[in-house]
Order: structure tokens, then sequence, then C-alpha cells
């Protein structure tokens, strides 16, 4: 699955980039890949993605993060983004709020295709298959934009190798909000080669909390009510056969965590591999 990728810019400090909404554009850093926007849409007034070139030289691990910038300044602004496609695609993708005043996301949700995206060349991050043991069921479980690193892993092959059940699970506000992952679902069911790994596998669990919608509530009283185990025909989360990630709001992966460890699983790390692990980078 891998293709040659496109040649792009190298990032050197007499360059100088094309920023969002026509702004000034400053020189761009030493030491930071400067890659052009290929794709924008936007989902509501709060949530976009967008998409943009990829460094011949950018290697990284599905569900891991970048910090991403724009040319709009001589210091940059950079916060930690989820690279929300898989580690084989010869393009990146972002999905992002909105954050009204936000040093980053106020100019970031002008971006239009052509523009620059500066991007810091070291990845990291712990929503990775390394970090977890060797298990049965894959929970992924998020709020928000917090299923950006899972857009990355359900399109991972290895994923499908590894875990007999991958179950991502979505908690948003409004109904509009849970597109994104629906629109992923089925992008992976019908792609010429995932779509056969990840059948009788990969398995979309969402909710809305503030509209009406088939399955309504938070995740963690979804957990708590037992309703996620019966809706899905499992048991309840077991340490012997389950594993999981969690990405949203800090509240959110606080609550979860404690559910999960209620259960007897164990945080991991990319240097201790457990049970489940969580991520906290946000994106302002």
């Amino acid at each position: 699955m891998h293709r040659q990728r496109k040649s792009t810019l190298n990032a050197y400090t007499s360059t100088v980039a094309t920023s969002a909404e026509g702004a000034q554009a400053f020189p761009i850093p030493d030491n930071v890949f400067a890659e052009t926007v290929t794709e924008v849409r936007h989902y509501t007034d709060r949530l976009f993605r967008f998409r943009t070139t990829r460094p011949a030289s950018f290697r990284f691990r599905s569900g891991e993060f970048v910090m991403i910038g724009l040319p709009n300044a001589e210091r940059p602004v950079f916060r930690a983004y989820s690279v929300a496609s898989p580690a084989w695609d010869d393009e990146l993708e972002f999905f992002s709020i909105k954050v009204p005043g936000g040093p980053l996301t106020e100019y970031l949700q002008k971006v239009k295709i052509g523009d620059t995206i500066l991007m810091r060349k070291k990845p990291t991050g712990t929503l990775v298959i390394d970090a977890l043991l060797p298990g049965k069921r894959l929970y992924l479980l998020s709020t928000g934009t917090g299923v950006a690193p899972f857009a990355s892993l359900i399109r991972d092959p290895d994923v499908y190798e590894k875990f007999d059940e991958v179950i991502l699970v979505q908690t948003c506000r409004e109904v509009a909000e849970l597109a994104y992952a629906r629109e992923l679902y089925d992008e992976v069911a019908n792609h010429e080669f995932l779509g056969e790994l990840a059948a009788g596998k990969l398995r979309l669990y969402d909710s809305a909390t503030r509209e009406p919608y088939p399955r309504q509530g938070r995740i963690t009283d979804l957990i708590d009510s037992g309703k996620l185990f019966s809706d899905l025909g499992v048991p309840p989360f077991d340490p012997a056969t389950d594993r999981a990630m969690i990405c949203g709001s800090m509240a959110m992966i606080k609550d979860t965590k404690d559910r999960l460890e209620h259960f007897g699983l164990v945080e991991g790390a990319n240097n201790a591999p457990n049970t489940f692990v969580v991520e906290r980078a946000f994106v302002g």
C-alpha cells in the first residue's frame, strides 16, 4: 500500500510561505517541514478537517501526533495534532476543532487549498499499538476531535492483524459532529484492500448527548449502565481479552480511565505496554 510520495518543500529560513487568509507570510523556521494544503472540509461551525502534502522523509506510527503551526508570525504558535491519516497514506490528514480566539485555531480554521502548514519533524504519542499488550478486542474511546488518532488506526492494516474486533466509540454533543467518524467507517468498509481486512472486525458505536439520536449519552454513562456492552453484544471490559485507547477532553480521559481501572485494566506506555493507553495532547 505504500505509494511513491510527491516531493515537498524543504524548510529553509530563506523560504517564504503563503499563510491563511492571505496574511503576511514569514520565513519558514529551521527544522520544520513546510507543507501545502490540498483539501479542506468544514463539517460544522466547530469542526473541520484538512489534508496536506507529506514530506518524503516523514515517518510516523498510526496514532501518533505532531506539532503544527502557520507561517503567520516570526515565532509561530505550534499545537499538538494527531495525524488522522494512516502511516501508508501519501498525504497527511488532520481533524480540528475551531476555538474562538485560540492562538492557532483562530487562524487555522481559515486555511485554503494552496496555503502552507508548518510541521515539526518529530512525531510522538502513546496511542499506538506498540504500547498495548496483545489482546482480542480493541476499544477506541473518543469524544469530539479525539477521534483523530483513531481515524489513523482504523485505516492501518496492522490493527486488523492484531485484533479480532476493533470497536470505534465516539460521543459528540450534536449529531452533525459524528459525520467524520461515520465517513471513516464507510471508507474503510468500502476500501478495496482494507474492506476485506476489516470485514467482521470493525464496528462503530456513536452517540450524541444534546440531540435526538438512536444512541444517546456520554461514554462513561454508557459504560456505567452497561448499555455499551449490551448494545454491542459483548461482555464488560475484561483485562484478559480487552485493550483500550482513550482520547478526548481532560475530564473525559480521567473519568473513562477510572472506569477502565475499575474493571482491572492497567495504563501502559511505549516503554511499558499494558492493557490501555491515553493521550493528553490537545489543540488550542
